[in-house]
């Protein structure tokens, strides 16, 4: 008789801080034979860091380690196809685990379905297993919260952007809109400070590394190394204040 198959759980567990992981995606992460995580190559992953302390010996760990962590290669080297590739890999490890009846659960930072690699994942599995998604604090609602800074006053429109966008974009959606995040900066850094001068919304331009993190840094934008911007920062443009 075949095992029942396992089931697929993906779990966000908030931006850095241990305690901002939600008491279900807690429930969900003790009781998982097997937690599964994203890493880059030699590293532990921010997402197994945040989780590390709620785990047992008895679980299964299963890094998944990207083979690619930038989007800008050498012209030899197709960035979709490598990444394609991958996702259909470890796609095939984890339905392994989920075939032999042992649920899986995999952790990430933040949100699972806001800019998170589980949701590649969820697209290959999901129609074959049972799945469960449980949502997490998003790492601009925890930039907002350190930052002190109200996101979006009564009817205003925020908008979420990703700094790798060309400047042209960037511009003409930061002039569409009342409040806006703008994630993964890195290398992308002085194009996207270059935009908002331009806009001249510099002075309303929030900037923090790491948020919620044990090494979160709030810096004026002008202190900023563009050479020392991590992936995991982030600019808030909080939308102008209502004294209503």
């Amino acid at each position: 008789m075949m095992a029942r198959p396992g089931r697929l759980f993906g779990l966000g567990v908030g931006p850095g801080d241990p305690e901002l992981i939600t008491l279900k995606a807690l429930k969900r992460l003790k009781a998982a034979p097997v937690v599964a995580y994203h890493a880059a190559k030699g590293k532990k992953g921010n997402a197994l860091s945040i989780v590390e302390e709620y785990l047992s010996p008895e679980q299964i760990l299963v890094p998944l380690v990207y083979p690619v962590t930038t989007e800008k290669l050498p012209p030899h080297m197709n960035y979709e196809e490598i990444v394609s590739d991958f996702y259909a890999e470890i796609s095939g490890t984890l339905a392994a685990h989920l075939d032999s009846g042992r649920d899986v659960a995999v952790i990430a930072e933040g949100d699972p379905l806001f800019y998170g690699s589980f949701m590649y994942i969820h697209d290959r599995l999901a129609h074959r297993y049972e799945t469960e998604v449980v949502p997490g604090v998003c790492s601009f609602l925890g930039a907002a919260a350190v930052l002190g800074a109200p996101v979006a006053y009564r009817n205003q429109t925020l908008t979420i952007l990703s700094g790798v966008l060309d400047a042209g974009e960037l511009k003409r959606r930061l002039a569409d809109t009342e409040a806006a995040v703008i994630m993964k900066l890195g290398q992308n850094f002085c194009k996207v400070r270059g935009v908002l001068e331009g806009l001249g919304l510099i002075d309303r331009a929030l900037y923090v590394e790491r948020a919620t993190m044990a090494a979160q840094r709030i810096l004026p934008l002008a202190e900023v190394d563009p050479d020392k911007s991590p992936y995991f920062s982030l600019i808030l443009v909080p939308g102008q204040k209502w004294n209503g």
